[in-house]
């Protein structure tokens, strides 16, 4: 059986809509919780795909969070060889880093939907279902990173025009949120109250504009992930 492992920061931020499409094409799932289990207890090489997922902190913060040299030493080793990888939010960051780029505070917050941009090199890719023709597209960041040498970008907004790259044959790095699913939305806003309320972001209002574009991006996010898993599943 194919599998996945997914490094999980929060709870509330897990594969959300993509989890469904890997029990559909029969992959079995395990979660690793940053922080808790130990990176170095599996190989690096041996999934057939790890998910690095987002959350709020820096990928820069390790003297605060020690367990971000462990990812970084993990995804150096993965992406050296090559190994189907994704990286959503923090773990897009974490990528980037690990293949050599800079990593830093960005312009400002961006917390909210905005249709992605995406590139010519985009728009023949796996995420042509996430075009801002499309659907518009979940950001919820402060950070941003340069792009790594030898990688595409793939997507771009106003704000953030390093919003997805690929690397290699199946490293996929993506700032936003295509995973998010509708109905678990309200975890969002209770997980990060907080950072809502510094941003002096209206918690009613992106609920309720949430409430009208999340059941697209939902479905347009389960047809990307399904397009790359195509590409990147391990022949029989």
């Amino acid at each position: 059986m194919k599998t996945a492992v997914a490094i999980r920061h929060v709870a509330f931020e897990d594969l959300g809509a993509f989890a469904g499409v890997l029990t559909q094409r029969g992959w079995a799932l395990r979660y690793l919780e940053a922080g808790v289990d130990r990176f170095d207890d599996i190989d690096p090489i041996e999934p057939d795909l790890l998910v690095v997922l987002g959350g709020p902190i820096g990928a820069y913060e390790e003297a605060s969070y020690p367990f971000i040299r462990d990812a970084l030493r993990l995804l150096e080793r993965r992406l050296q060889a090559d190994r189907p990888t994704l990286g959503i939010c923090l773990g897009a960051q974490i990528m980037a880093r690990a293949l050599g780029a800079r990593v830093y505070p960005g312009p400002c917050k961006e917390i909210g939907w905005t249709p992605l941009r995406l590139s010519p090199e985009g728009q023949v890719s796996p995420l042509a279902p996430l075009d801002g023709a499309l659907t518009s597209m979940l950001h919820w960041h402060g950070d941003t990173f340069d792009l790594p040498r030898g990688a595409t970008r793939l997507a771009s907004t106003d704000l953030y025009p390093n919003q997805a790259f690929s690397w290699g044959r199946s490293v996929l790095a993506l700032q936003c949120h295509p995973e998010v699913r509708a109905d678990q939305f309200e975890r969002w806003l209770i997980g990060h109250a907080g950072e809502l309320a510094a941003a002096g972001i209206s918690i009613p209002e992106l609920r309720a504009e949430s409430a009208r574009l999340a059941p697209t991006l939902e479905q347009q996010g389960r047809r990307f992930f399904d397009a790359w898993l195509t590409t990147i599943e391990p022949r029989p």
